[in-house]
């Protein structure tokens, strides 16, 4: 069990370490002078680092930032791949008492260009190959003042002055430029998906980002003897602080992909020796498709963490490769309030019990807040019991922010209910929101795209359920046209050019009119009713491939 801390005239938090240390820097100190040039991560390009290359390589960039410009407030984005970039990035902005800005890769258009607007970086670290990414969008009146190449020529954003990321990596540090930080300061900014609105970014204090690691490593028993296998995006949660701070935290070595492949998911696990990883969404799915061979469970893993988990896949996923399931349930802007209990059976949409330490999880009716009983379905809400381990709200989004803090409770939009022995059980979305190969999509911005068309009248996006998506949504848009000429591959060749992929939809349905309520907003529920009809079109039954 961990060792037990007294706060002052409070309550006794279960922890490691005392709160004044719940910050990304001292973590990162802390570690380096415990465990100095132990080998912590490898990266699938063949990058190290050592606890010590950590704290020192990313002192040397705190002090290339300060020579930037980047003062505390600031925000740095950063638009790269899994790799030693994206670490020492994060590592230094904290360092700067800046904020650290992770977007999604594949990012483009109005997508890319809402969030650059809402951010306002001053400074961007862009993957070479992803610049191009930029040359669309108008970045006039961004605020962006410097652009960081990482492996390739220091090709400068319009208007901006560049530098070649290991030029900047082999600043001489400063100690000045490292800014003494508290649990309280906001350190992050990650986007999640609007609904009826542009993406929203969560502002992120320190002690919210330590709490994703310490939770993490509480429920899944890490330590110092595990290897960590990290196949998902650092720019979203759960790579970036459930895995690597998480392994940070616990001292254990990891080995960071590129990205998932089902194909070589158990090859990679047995080459690097991981105990642990993460495998979310459709991942497991997709790795059970793969040839069933006898040696599957020679391999090292002993736990995956996925959710949501289905009895179709479930028992089977376990024990084909010889390991154990533990699931949870959480949101970036509350991080991972629900656990799983390694003793229980995995049990399909099981998330765990609530971390009541540092959490109050309720379920309520959505129409009145009032709270429900044992095994009723309604809205799961949350509220936290210690300071700044739930974000700050959404960055320059007020209105959101008061939004989904009703009657003193955080709204997650999502259904579920507690069974009688204080398990949560996670059952379905309630607000008008997409999850597909794990990444929450915007109703609202794939229409703006579809209604960009200048042969399109409306449109209507949402998330339907089809067999073999693992419980996540696929895309159907219904369209009304102008034109008589407009065809569904018209429309995907349309989107392709301006919107993520995993945006793109999959069904694609023409339509007269689309039904409208009294007060004018679409019936979206009629639309997931009716779902695919065999007039929709779908575009991998059509055999239109859409290149990563």
């Amino acid at each position: 069990m961990p060792s037990i801390y007294r706060l002052p005239s409070k309550r006794v938090i279960a922890t490691d370490l005392p709160k004044s240390l719940w910050t990304t820097p001292a973590v990162v100190r802390m570690q380096a002078e415990k465990y100095g040039a132990r080998h912590f991560c490898a990266f699938h390009d063949g990058a190290r680092l050592s606890f010590l290359d950590l704290e020192t390589q990313s002192n040397a960039l705190a002090s290339a930032l300060a020579g930037l410009g980047v003062q505390p407030g600031d925000r740095v984005m950063a638009l790269l791949h899994n790799s030693r970039e994206f670490i020492l990035t994060m590592v230094a902005t904290h360092k700067r008492k800046a904020i650290f800005v992770p977007i999604n890769t594949e990012l483009k258009g109005a997508f890319l260009q809402h969030q650059i607007r809402n951010a306002e970086p001053r400074v961007v670290v862009i993957d070479a190959e992803l610049r191009a990414a930029f040359e669309s969008i108008d970045l006039c009146g961004s605020g962006i003042e410097t652009s960081v190449i990482v492996g390739g020529a220091p090709a400068p954003l319009s208007g901006t002055r560049a530098f070649a990321f290991e030029e900047l990596a082999a600043t001489s540090p400063r100690a000045e430029d490292t800014i003494s930080v508290t649990p309280y300061d906001a350190c992050t900014i990650m986007f999640t998906s609007g609904t009826t609105g542009p993406a929203k970014g969560v502002l992120m204090p320190h002690a919210h980002c330590y709490y994703y690691a310490w939770s993490a490593n509480r429920s899944t028993a890490l330590t110092e003897n595990d290897r960590m296998y990290i196949s998902m995006p650092l720019f979203h949660g759960t790579a970036c602080l459930l895995q690597f701070y998480g392994s940070l935290l616990a001292g254990a070595p990891t080995y960071v992909a590129k990205r998932f492949s089902a194909s070589s998911w158990l090859s990679d696990i047995r080459e690097c020796g991981a105990s642990v990883t993460y495998a979310v969404g459709v991942m497991p799915e997709f790795i059970l498709k793969q040839p069933r061979r006898d040696d599957d469970k020679d391999n090292p893993l002993r736990l995956s963490w996925s959710v949501p988990v289905s009895d179709a896949w479930g028992r089977e996923f376990e024990e084909r490769f010889g390991l154990r399931i533990l699931q949870g349930y959480g949101m970036t802007e509350f991080s991972v309030p629900v656990w799983g209990d390694l003793r229980d059976p995995v049990k399909a949409g099981c998330a765990g019990r609530v971390v009541d330490e540092f959490f109050e999880v309720r379920i309520v009716d959505p129409e009145t807040d009032e709270p429900m009983g044992a095994h009723e379905i309604g809205e799961i809400v949350v509220r936290p019991k210690e300071p700044s381990v739930f974000m700050a709200g959404y960055f320059r989004m007020p209105e959101k922010t008061v939004e989904a803090w009703r009657n003193l409770w955080f709204h997650s939009g999502d259904a579920g209910y507690f069974d009688n022995e204080g398990r949560l059980f996670y059952v379905d979305r309630i607000r008008d929101r997409i999850r597909r190969r794990g990444e929450n999509v915007s109703a609202y911005e794939v229409e703006e795209v579809i209604n960009s068309h200048p042969d399109v009248v409306q449109s209507a996006v949402v998330g339907v359920k089809v067999a073999g998506a693992g419980g996540e949504d696929e895309i159907l848009a219904c369209i009304v046209p102008s034109s008589d000429t407009l065809d569904a591959k018209m429309i995907l060749d349309w989107c392709v050019t301006r919107m993520p992929r995993f945006a793109l939809p999959r069904f694609i349905r023409f339509m007269d009119d689309i039904e409208r309520t009294a007060s004018g907003k679409i019936r979206k529920q009629a639309l997931r009713d009716a779902g695919v009809t065999p007039t929709t079109w779908d575009r991998e039954a059509e055999g239109y491939v859409v290149a990563r």
